[in-house]
């Protein structure tokens, strides 16, 4: 029997009703599974842990998360970038990974979209490093580097090795026709990445006709390479092609640690109605077992994981959907309903 050690952070508005439903089910499979446990430990980070502490990271959350094994995080309020770039930063969770994946009885443009987008998480404008020429003028710096472009380029590749499918793709996006410097680099960077890997198709595209092809022919994506910027974009506009934020998962990754999240944010409008979609932070929690399955080698927590998958797509072929989608339950129906399908 192996025993995981989660951190779960609860977040704010609807963040607390979606860690609650990933931690029933969480706990669904602790007393169902003989083979695998988990121990979670909740981390107090966001809106509220500013109002508490002054601090929307407290020193100690941030001590809890370094002992876990893995985060899961439910989605932060008006201080989520003061929460999650420290993160990113002191654990070097350097990949971005947003797959977009049309599911049943959902609304969409393509029924046959299967795609996902793997993002360079630690440069480009991110860094925040704007500065003031005078109160009217701001200049802002865009880093690009080699060794983070080679380092994203062959987690691209290993992504599109791992997915069942016959023809595999990568396609990197940016825009070097005008960022000829730090986007030529980073082409320059993902070619020489692309000789490595003979049996993936490479290609490339400027962001912009990348934005359109989404729209036009989004299930001739497979994996699309992209830096921090782009790929903050183009994920929120493919995940709005499957469906909607509701329906996305995200996971921010290192060699050694990872936090998987909604795509989405807080809802505050939303907050304390029972009525959030649950599935972005379950399919989150199915892409965590999944990347424990990977690091530790333990066929249970895959196993696990496809059971969350698969139990909600059962639900939507049925047409038991939440609010946002279409239907009629609420957050607490939805995930009991999950949780009874892994049984």
């Amino acid at each position: 029997m192996t025993r995981y050690h989660i951190a779960l952070i609860n977040g704010d508005g609807i963040g607390p009703a979606l860690a609650a439903s990933a931690k029933t089910i969480l706990e669904t499979i602790n007393d169902n599974s003989s083979k695998i446990k988990f121990t979670i430990d909740e981390v107090e980070a966001g809106d509220g842990a500013l109002v508490k502490f002054g601090r929307a990271l407290p020193d100690f959350s941030m001590d809890i998360i370094r002992k876990s094994q893995v985060c899961l995080k439910g989605p932060v309020g008006e201080s989520a970038a003061d929460v999650i770039i420290p993160i990113r930063s002191m654990l070097n969770l350097y990949a971005n990974i947003r797959p977009a994946k049309s599911y049943p009885n959902i609304r969409n443009l393509s029924d046959k979209v299967n795609l996902v987008i793997v993002r360079e998480n630690t440069e480009d404008v991110y860094m925040g490093w704007e500065f003031n020429i005078d109160e009217n003028t701001v200049i802002a710096l865009r880093l690009t580097s080699e060794k983070a472009s080679r380092r994203i380029a062959h987690y691209a590749f290993k992504t599109s090795m791992l997915r069942n499918k016959r023809k595999k793709k990568v396609v990197a996006v940016h825009k070097a026709n005008v960022l000829r410097k730090g986007d030529g680099l980073f082409a320059k960077t993902c070619r020489s990445v692309a000789n490595d890997y003979p049996e993936v198709e490479y290609s490339e595209l400027y962001v912009d006709a990348c934005a359109m092809n989404l729209i036009r022919n989004p299930e001739e994506f497979d994996v699309i390479l992209t830096t921090n910027l782009f790929g903050d974009i183009l994920s929120d506009e493919a995940a709005q092609v499957v469906g909607g934020l509701g329906m996305g998962p995200a996971a921010n990754i290192g060699d050694h640690f990872a936090l998987f999240e909604p795509v989405h944010g807080a809802a505050f409008d939303i907050a304390g109605k029972n009525i959030a979609n649950p599935s972005s932070i379950l399919l989150s929690t199915k892409m965590m077992l999944e990347w424990l399955a990977h690091k530790y080698n333990d066929e249970n927590a895959s196993y696990e994981g496809n059971n969350i998958e698969n139990a909600i797509t059962h639900m939507l072929k049925q047409n038991k959907k939440t609010k946002d989608i279409g239907g009629s339950l609420s957050t607490t129906e939805f995930t009991k309903m999950v949780s009874s399908l892994m049984h």
